[in-house]
């Protein structure tokens, strides 16, 4: 065979070589026999998710994936019972603070779908913290919501504040000035809806993230006791900064203090940021939207979280659900395919431009850094933290019992002791 004929047939070789590649690894999973997959959402409607389920059963049109809207005050119980009785989704929201109590009743992802690494890079770094556990991927968000600050601009430029604070000592000092009394010391207009725990919406993820802002460590290393009572060592000292962030945040609420802005008796924070008789309030971005409806010709800005002065890094406070599969699911690989599909770039984008809501994923958030609603959000979801809860609603209920204890005049550390002894009870 000559020269020219071997080249030939080597040309013909690599070609086939590539074809059958891509035939075999390059085109889409075969279709299953046919399947129907139940799908449980919470705040998304039906007009949001069935044009992504119609759009995936072009490419898989032997899966037939059924979507419910529950209700989040009976979504757990729900969910619970479902499994209870062999019933209940597939395909399921979980919240990013319910894998300590979900973790047995999940699938994991399998990593030829989302590998570890794939995952690190595409989802900011809260979502790994949140989802991920000895290796495996549990659930995958389309979304990331972290606290910022709401504020009224016509009180702020009425008392000659230029800006919104940026550290919790501008903060402080705003309050001072936004805080109105009459002659008997009684709250006209607060300064800031923080301080106490019924009337103040998300008291918990406040006093969470001032602690994590001042290096609170929530947990033990094991994540099988609580740490937020003790003390941290910086550079030869011990600093209690549990207790130095539950006293500021209650000092608030406090009449004996400088900065008293809030009590017991006043609205509900949203209602009072509504009203206008709160100048400031802590929210998720959703809020916007609510507060527009509710309140059309409120002028109010949204703002960064205030941080720590002095700080190494910004410390946020994140809030969102991610997708999981149930233990029950008898297709467990097709849900996950769903899920992968659903939260890849191109989908995530489509879906974020429909619910008005800050990314999950890297690649999407220099589409968002601008965007005049969402942009603060998405840029602080990349500092955005949370803690590892074991049980969140029992978890929140001695938090509350906590804040309103030192109201009452117990000591920020005793309050702090006897809330460790209680959330370590549920490890027990």
């Amino acid at each position: 065979m000559n020269k020219g004929k071997i080249i030939i047939v080597v040309i013909v070789l690599i070609i086939l070589i590539l074809v059958m590649g891509i035939f075999f690894f390059g085109r889409k999973p075969a279709s299953p026999e046919k399947i129907t997959l139940e799908f449980w959402g919470v705040y998304d409607d039906s007009d949001i998710i069935e044009p992504f389920i119609k759009e995936f059963r072009k490419i898989q049109p032997n899966i037939k994936i059924v979507y419910h809207k529950k209700l989040f005050d009976s979504y757990q119980k729900e969910l619970l019972e479902a499994w209870a009785s062999g019933r209940g989704p597939d395909i399921f929201y979980i919240h990013n603070t319910w894998l300590p109590g979900y973790i047995d009743k999940i699938t994991p992802c399998p990593e030829k779908l989302i590998s570890l690494k794939n995952y690190r890079d595409s989802f900011v770094d809260v979502c790994y913290n949140d989802f991920v556990e000895n290796s495996h991927i549990y659930a995958v968000p389309l979304y990331v919501d972290t606290l910022a600050l709401f504020y009224n601009k016509d009180f702020f430029n009425s008392v000659g504040i230029a800006t919104p604070p940026e550290t919790w000592e501008d903060f402080v000092e705003d309050v001072k000035k936004l805080t109105i009394k009459d002659e008997f010391g009684n709250i006209k207009r607060a300064g800031a809806a923080i301080g106490t725990y019924k009337n103040v919406n998300r008291a918990f993820d406040i006093l969470s993230l001032l602690m994590l802002q001042s290096g609170t460590k929530m947990v033990d290393k094991k994540r099988k006791k609580a740490t937020f009572n003790e003390p941290v060592y910086y550079q030869g000292e011990k600093y209690p900064v549990g207790e130095m962030a539950l006293q500021f945040y209650t000092d608030f609420a406090n009449p004996l203090k400088e900065v008293y802005t809030w009590n017991n008796y006043m609205h509900y924070s949203i209602d009072a940021f509504y009203e206008k008789s709160a100048a400031m309030m802590f929210n998720y971005s959703y809020h916007i939207f609510t507060i527009r409806r509710k309140a059309p010709y409120l002028n109010f800005g949204v703002s960064f979280m205030p941080q720590l002065k002095g700080r190494e890094r910004d410390i946020n406070y994140a809030n969102y659900f991610g997708l999981s599969i149930s233990k029950n699911c008898k297709h467990p690989y097709w849900a996950w395919y769903f899920i992968t599909w659903l939260t890849n770039k191109e989908n995530s984008y489509k879906y974020l431009q429909k619910t008005k809501r800050p990314t999950a994923r890297r690649d999407l958030v220099s589409l968002q850094e601008n965007d005049i609603d969402l942009g603060i959000f998405t840029k602080q979801s990349l500092t955005a933290s949370s803690w590892y809860i074991p049980d969140k609603e029992v978890v929140e209920k001695i938090f509350e019992n906590m804040i309103e204890s030192v109201i009452k005049g117990e000591s920020p550390k005793e309050a702090l002791d006897k809330a460790k002894k209680e959330v370590d009870k549920i490890w027990e």
